[in-house]
């Protein structure tokens, strides 16, 4: 019988999105309802509602969900009914990167999450008016009221944690801290740039001020993400509309270049910055992503110093155990996400793209409301 809710709906590559009646499938043996309380708005969700990804339209986005199980298929074990649950990406369990503790390099990840739009036997966990619509985002698509899931994207939380503000630990969040974590791993007395402030630098640079790095950089062209910055653990911020990147770079460190950056612009002009600002040995995290296709020139006798360019999917995270100790972090204030999150009613989520558009929001979340 299906289930009957409200989604946020992308009829076609740069239209708004607009609030409909759809209807759900009943969860079957491998998946789990899921009662939105809220949902986080990430840069991905805009790649797909501008027509920049191939995920198919009209459809439903969102993976940044976070809500209270209703109902589990036949074969679910890991949650029940009343749990409360932080949704991100999903993966196939059963390839040679999933068994290894990697599941965002799963052998299904791209189809599975970004741009299949359908569960693997191509059927749709959302229809409206009888016609299927894209959805089974990142095994979710969280932008409703109630979500299908796939257990694999379901994580369970402590229920006395707020969820408005671990939706964001789905992607962004769990991005910036692994690739800082996971792949960047900061020594003793180095130094790490983030490219980027936005909602996934400013985890990164969250994520470092927990290391032993000696200096943390934030570059941004926004003057306000970069006071951010210096609040959640920054100690040099470069305002790159009127610095040199890597000059200033230089100038900090004197002369010897950085450790590590994580590059979460998608720019391939900041790629090359990165690469250049680096020390001998040094390692540039790649994280944003810019258009399919895009390619970068680099200076081939500069890698070879030994330096490293490393491409990174959310974070390398294993979600069933990251995400819980992150939201424990968030509770006990040292991962302080609050100070990136800008709370909107779902029926407002248009409001909430335009103002991530305009840089008046970093991390806005939507709530659920009856």
């Amino acid at each position: 019988m299906p289930i009957a809710t409200q989604a946020a709906v992308i009829e076609a590559g740069g239209a708004p999105f607009t609030v409909h009646d759809v209807e759900l499938d009943e969860p079957r043996p491998g998946e789990v309802l899921v009662r939105m309380t809220a949902a986080g708005l990430c840069h991905t969700d805009l790649g797909v509602a501008s027509g920049g990804l191939p995920f198919p339209l009209p459809g439903v986005l969102g993976h940044e969900g976070a809500g209270v199980v209703e109902r589990v298929g036949s074969a679910v074990t890991s949650v029940q009914p009343g749990d409360h649950v932080v949704l991100s990406f999903t993966s196939c369990g059963r390839c040679a990167n999933c068994r290894r503790g990697h599941p965002a390099y799963c052998a299904t990840w791209l189809p599975a999450n970004l741009i299949g739009g359908t569960r693997d036997d191509g059927s749709a966990t959302i229809t409206r008016d009888g016609q299927p619509l894209g959805s089974h985002f990142f095994g979710q698509s969280s932008f409703a009221r109630a979500a299908i899931a796939d257990e694999r994207s379901v994580v369970k939380v402590d229920p006395a944690l707020p969820l408005e503000l671990l939706a964001p630990l789905g992607c962004g969040v769990q991005t910036g801290v692994g690739a800082v974590w996971n792949v960047l791993d900061p020594r003793p007395g180095s130094t790490v740039v983030i490219a980027g402030a936005g909602a996934v630098g400013l985890s990164a640079v969250m994520a470092a001020a927990l290391t032993p790095a000696l200096r943390i950089v934030a570059v941004d062209i926004v003057p306000r993400r970069l006071d951010v910055a210096r609040k959640l653990g920054a100690t040099h911020v470069v305002d790159a509309s009127t610095e040199d990147f890597a000059a200033r770079v230089a100038e900090i460190t004197g002369g010897a270049g950085c450790d590590g950056v994580i590059e979460t612009t998608g720019n391939v002009a900041v790629l090359r910055q990165s690469v250049d600002a680096l020390s001998a040995r040094g390692t540039v995290v790649v994280v944003g992503a810019p258009p399919f296709g895009t390619e970068v020139s680099l200076d081939v006798n500069g890698m070879l110093g030994g330096k490293k360019v490393v491409g990174v999917t959310l974070g390398d995270s294993e979600t069933q155990t990251l995400i819980p100790v992150l939201a424990s972090m968030v509770a006990d204030g040292r991962l302080p996400v609050s100070e990136l999150v800008s709370f909107y009613d779902f029926g407002d989520i248009q409001q909430a793209v335009e103002d991530v558009k305009s840089g008046t929001a970093i991390k806005p979340v939507l709530r659920f409301t009856d």
